[in-house]
């Protein structure tokens, strides 16, 4: 079996992290690994297959002789360097919002939309923690039948922000039962014991920018550019795991037991929902796995064709480092990967193709 170089970009942040801890569970077949981040953590040394790495600080020649290039830098880094890694020959899947919305760069989710990888022109954009899990379980049931709208309230962990936020969350919970006062840094307001309905910034339509990810990444996900949405994204004190009420209208109506029995058998669903002994999902146990879990699956008595469920999966693994693990799994099992050097025609033409400079 090939094997492949594999870099990090953002290796010391949580999400670069755990793409490491990902990449060891499921045996990614590595022929060597680079771990770059930025000018602070350089030096620092971390351990994969148990092999001690050093961190380097990324520079544009850090992309020499790598084949997948996977980022969760931020979106600054991303429009930087990830063109770089293309041209270098690396296929690139990006964690940011950077190219998400890009109409040439594929937005996947593998167990929704995998012969879009074939589309990139050495880009690939991973989507929105949040939009993985819920497409994951809504696609099964739009193939069934075509789901006409959406309506989704998130409740989402700090992890989605980071170690900073998971450390604030900690030292908050412990002034508060300590009787002490709290200052908030990471987020506008204090988080513990506390639910904060504003995830990103503010948009001119009331909406904030996580929300409106939401709508546009589902519609190009799925290739449903007619679906209505609306979501509100809220801040929860919950260390790990993403949790999303989710109300659906559907083409037809769909009975909760057929959607329960479209979804044990979809790719990445494990279904949970059993209320008579209160078996749902729940962000505790979501966390460290890698399915999106489905529950509470009822009628919604406000509509005739609609549905009511209750989602939860792992913020960190399956909406971010595995999903692009998954993604890098795929390249690989339908051998889409290019050679070396040879993306550069193909970044030329995404800029060429959007009209703007990547």
């Amino acid at each position: 079996m090939k094997q492949y170089n594999v870099a990090i970009v953002g290796a010391t942040g949580l999400v670069g992290q755990t793409f490491i801890k990902v990449l060891e569970q499921r045996n990614f077949p590595i022929e060597s690994i680079s771990l770059f981040a930025s000018d602070r953590s350089a030096g620092k040394k971390m351990f994969v297959n148990h092999q001690e790495i050093e961190v380097k600080e990324t520079a544009p020649e850090s992309f020499q002789g790598i084949d997948i290039a996977l980022f969760s830098a931020g979106a600054d880094i991303s429009l930087h360097f990830s063109p770089i890694a293309a041209q270098a020959g690396a296929v690139v899947i990006d964690n940011s919002a950077a190219f998400r919305m890009i109409p040439a760069v594929p937005l996947v989710v593998p167990e929704v939309n995998p012969e879009d990888i074939k589309k990139h022109k050495g880009i690939i954009a991973n989507p929105n923690c949040s939009t993985i899990q819920m497409v994951v379980a809504l696609y099964p049931l739009h193939k069934v039948n075509p789901i006409k709208r959406i309506i989704v309230d998130t409740y989402q962990a700090v992890s989605g922000t980071g170690s900073a936020a998971i450390d604030e969350l900690t030292m908050q919970a412990k002034q508060v039962l300590e009787g002490q006062g709290t200052i908030p840094h990471v987020y506008p307001h204090q988080i513990a014991f506390n639910i904060l309905p504003e995830i990103d910034v503010f948009l001119d339509n009331g909406y904030t920018k996580e929300e409106w990810k939401m709508v546009n990444e589902t519609r190009k996900i799925m290739h449903a550019d007619d679906i209505a949405i609306s979501a509100t994204c809220a801040r929860v004190p919950v260390f790990n795991g993403h949790s999303e009420a989710v109300h659906v209208e559907f083409s037809q109506t769909m009975s909760p037991d057929e959607a329960r029995r479209i979804l044990s058998q979809a790719p990445g669903v494990k279904l949970l929902d059993d209320p008579v002994i209160s078996l749902y999902p729940q962000p505790w146990s979501a966390s460290g796995t890698d399915e999106v879990y489905v529950g509470r699956i009822r009628q919604d008595v406000s509509h005739p064709r609609g549905l009511a469920m209750w989602i939860a999966a792992d913020n960190v693994r399956k909406g971010a480092a595995l999903n692009a693990v998954q993604i890098a799994e795929e390249i690989i099992k339908r051998e889409w990967i290019h050679p070396k050097g040879g993306a550069d025609e193909k970044v030329r033409a995404l800029i060429d193709s959007d009209g703007n400079s990547l």
